[in-house]
């Protein structure tokens, strides 16, 4: 999660993102869910239209997209430090995120000390968008990554703007000020589309987007990491922040990540890691299991979940053995950098 751990669950866990959830066995959605910004605010675009990008290999449903796989899955995977079913992480992972979802900003802020802040600045560093860049953020549900990213395309595109404005002496100032004005000008057609499978958190990240202003160049998607419903070859970037260590199959999640990029495209992964210093592990360590899990009882009156976060780090494998994972699944040029003694990593991967 932004440091609290965020995870994002399996395509299992997608049987649950209708209605409440429920002990296993829900049945599957038939669906997913896209919003878009309209005069009134967020809200669920209609069904049945055929939206560009979205897979349509299952017409009849709603936006044509494929439905999640029904076929129970006997295998034993983790929760936690937890023996459970594949088919059960899901949903326990789901439940862990609907009950962190409100107070999931304060907690990345009191458990990180607001270190989060500067990791994920750090991704959209190294990513460097361009004005048109087309972002796929998986896992993304509250919009840190995404605002973050809007705000540095605009930023990028504004200084741009401004320089073509200084060498052009003889606009007049309706035209300046009508360059300034246009919002989705300001993006230089860049786009950000937030696919999340837990819809507590994508409500967190609408209500967010709408207290801050964010309209433009904006989307939110109800979907799973490891079947997503968009076409081959669709997005610039992919990036994934504290969210793939809840993938049920690490495997198929970077595969799907490699699938929806278009070559050359680039894929980021800011999650915990394994730390390097033998010292700093130790105080981590003390402070992972001793202090987060009081902080989410005191703070967001959940003991549980937060005890699951930090066992959900230590089951993730550490730098080398995550870099081989997005070789396998077809990247090249993978390469990672250690954050804070390794308390984190940024891998980096593309296709090529």
């Amino acid at each position: 999660m932004s440091p609290a751990g965020r995870r994002r669950s399996s395509s299992d866990a997608m049987r649950r993102t209708v209605g409440l959830p429920s002990p296993v066995n829900m049945a599957a959605p038939r669906s997913f869910a896209l919003w878009g910004y309209c005069d009134r605010g967020w809200s669920r675009l209609m069904p049945g239209c055929r939206l560009p990008g979205f897979r349509s290999c299952w017409p009849g449903y709603p936006l044509g997209v494929r439905l999640l796989s029904q076929e129970k899955r006997g295998t034993e995977t983790h929760f936690g430090f937890e023996t459970v079913s594949e088919e059960e992480k899901g949903g326990k992972v789901y439940q862990v995120f609907e009950s962190v979802a409100k107070k999931y900003d304060v907690m990345n802020d009191m458990m990180s000390l607001g270190i989060h802040r500067i990791w994920k600045d750090l991704l959209l560093w190294k990513m460097r968008p361009f004005p048109g860049t087309q972002l796929l953020d998986v896992a993304g549900g509250t919009g840190d990554i995404a605002f973050r990213f809007l705000n540095y395309v605009q930023a990028q595109y504004r200084g741009k703007q401004k320089r073509q404005l200084r060498a052009q002496q003889n606009l007049s100032w309706e035209e300046i000020a009508q360059k300034y004005q246009n919002e989705e000008d300001s993006l230089g057609g860049s786009h950000v589309m937030v696919c999340d499978i837990n819809k507590e958190m994508l409500k967190i990240g609408k209500q967010k987007a709408s207290a801050q202003g964010y309209k433009a160049g904006l989307a939110w998607v109800l979907g799973d990491a490891e079947e997503l419903p968009f076409d081959e070859d669709k997005f610039d970037v992919y990036t994934i922040a504290f969210g793939i260590r809840n993938v049920t199959h690490i495997d198929r999640a970077l595969q799907e990540a490699h699938r929806v990029l278009k070559p050359g495209g680039r894929f980021l992964c800011l999650e915990f890691s394994q730390v390097n210093n033998p010292l700093v592990s130790r105080l981590y360590d003390l402070y992972s299991f001793q202090v987060i899990p009081v902080l989410g009882e005191v703070i967001a009156g959940d003991w549980k979940s937060y005890q699951y976060l930090v066992e959900s780090i230590r089951q993730f494998p550490p730098q080398e053995e995550f870099k081989e994972m997005i070789e396998d699944a077809g990247f090249q040029k993978v390469t990672y950098e250690s954050l804070t003694s390794g308390i984190v990593a940024i891998h980096s991967g593309f296709k090529l």
